[in-house]
């Protein structure tokens, strides 16, 4: 039995045919509302595997759609999207009993992933609970694919420390499954009753940072027109990770080594610390000690954080997994897309093993995920899989006028990166072998560059 549609829910037109247009693509089916009570309506009706909708919305509004969405099916997940103004709406709405919520702006990668998670979380909890079986904890945690013998022994380390209290740090490349196996620790863990709270740190702005870590009083700043409750908070006794823990701003990075020396925050804007007891997890993909030797990353923090190390080793490594999870993912993607399971050929299967796959188990999944929608019959065939970078990355390059600086070289090349991924600055950041801070930075740098040229008086 295939899966259920989404239900879209948006009062702006344009928004609603975005988010329409984004799912579809993903490979989902989807029906829209104009308004929370068009989208009571429809749940009347009909069985949906999700309802996404804005926060802010007229006559009914997301939060009052959660309330009537939930007393119409108490399992029905529900993905809040919101802006930074209305974030607090986001977090009552947690509290809830929102799935999860999606900051604006956002990428249509963001809203496919976030759909994806709780869809595939959803599923698993209603199997369990059809086979006679409980959920443990508040959710069911994604699988870690692997017969290999060094991912063994790190499933066995990690289970080892999950009942400890001591922070841990996860390495490896990106796309290795690190947040899996954070979830692997708090699911084997005495917090696995409580929150699990992701925080990706290369996504925070700057002036909110330690709002969104930490949370704040009413009044704090400018637009504090209520108390928040920060991540910290919201993972009470539960576990909190710290994503891309590298591109935390030094001034962060100092206030987080005091929280976890301390276990306690303070409140932007607070009178009295707030202890915490939540198990701290962080995770880089970059190599901290060089970080630390080029001046981005504290030493002390890092000492701090390094009490458990692990790190995931990177699919390259690990070939008798390349086959097992392609077979997962072939099965995972035609459940999804309600097709019939494909079966890989003896020269799709050569050609994924012999392939260095740069974005480990991430970009694996998505060459699986493409052959199972481009795929036309019962076997994956070796032009079904498409491998590396799209073919627009092959085209040659505009020619370099002699007398070109450096600096408008570099800057023909983000802007060329960002227009081929439709302006998505995290995967633009990916191709450019930059952190998403650094890119962010060079594009204030060039706006700012901008307005000052536009200001200057002309010449005679």
């Amino acid at each position: 039995m295939g899966v259920a549609p989404i239900l879209v829910v948006d009062d702006e037109s344009d928004m609603r045919t975005a988010l329409l247009h984004a799912l579809n693509r993903s490979g989902f089916r989807v029906e829209s509302a104009a308004s929370g009570s068009e989208a009571v309506a429809k749940c009347k009706k009909n069985t949906y595997s999700l309802v996404v909708t804005d926060v802010k919305m007229p006559e009914m509004n997301g939060m009052e759609l959660l309330t009537a969405v939930r007393e119409l099916s108490s399992q029905m997940p529900v993905i809040m999207i919101t802006a930074f103004g209305t974030i607090n709406s986001a977090v009552e709405a947690m509290q809830q009993g929102a799935s999860d919520y999606i900051l604006k702006p956002f990428s249509f990668e963001t809203l496919e992933t976030a759909v994806k998670k709780v869809i595939g979380t959803t599923h698993a909890n209603a199997n369990e609970t059809a086979s006679g079986r409980t959920p443990a904890g508040r959710s069911t945690p994604k699988p870690i694919i692997s017969e290999d013998a060094r991912v063994a022994d790190l499933l066995k380390v990690a289970q080892n420390v999950a009942c400890s209290h001591a922070t841990v740090l996860i390495q490896g490349e990106s796309g290795t499954g690190k947040e899996l196996l954070a979830r692997f620790i708090h699911h084997h863990s005495h917090q696995k009753k409580g929150s699990f709270v992701a925080v990706n740190c290369a996504a925070l702005p700057e002036h909110l940072a330690e709002s969104e870590l930490f949370g704040h009083e009413k009044g704090a700043f400018t637009g504090a027109l209520n108390r928040k409750i920060g991540k910290f908070e919201l993972a009470k006794q539960g576990t909190i990770v710290l994503d891309e823990i590298s591109e935390m701003a030094p001034p962060l990075q100092a206030k987080l080594l005091r929280v976890l020396q301390e276990r306690e925050i303070d409140r932007v804007g607070g009178s009295r610390p707030i202890p915490i007891d939540a198990r701290v997890i962080a995770i880089s993909n970059v190599d901290l000690k060089q970080a630390i030797s080029s001046g981005k990353f504290r030493e002390d923090l890092y000492y701090r954080i390094n009490v458990i190390p692990l790190t995931m080793p990177p699919l390259r490594e690990r070939k008798s997994d390349i086959a097992l999870l392609a077979d997962f993912f072939l099965d995972k993607y035609s459940t999804l897309n309600n097709r019939k399971m494909p079966q890989l050929s003896s020269a799709a299967r050569a050609l994924l093993f012999n392939y260095q796959w740069k974005g480990n188990v991430r970009e694996l999944e998505n060459s699986i995920e493409r052959a199972v929608l481009m795929g036309n019959s019962h076997v994956v065939l070796p032009e079904h899989l498409i491998l590396g970078e799209p073919e627009c990355a092959a085209q040659p390059v505009a020619a370099i006028k002699v007398g070109t600086t450096v600096r408008e070289m570099e800057k023909q090349l983000i802007v060329q990166t960002l227009r081929e991924v439709d302006e998505n600055r995290t995967r633009a950041a990916e191709l450019l072998g930059i952190s998403i801070r650094t890119l962010r930075n060079k594009l204030r740098e060039y706006k700012e560059g901008e307005a000052r040229l536009s200001l200057a008086p002309e010449s005679a």
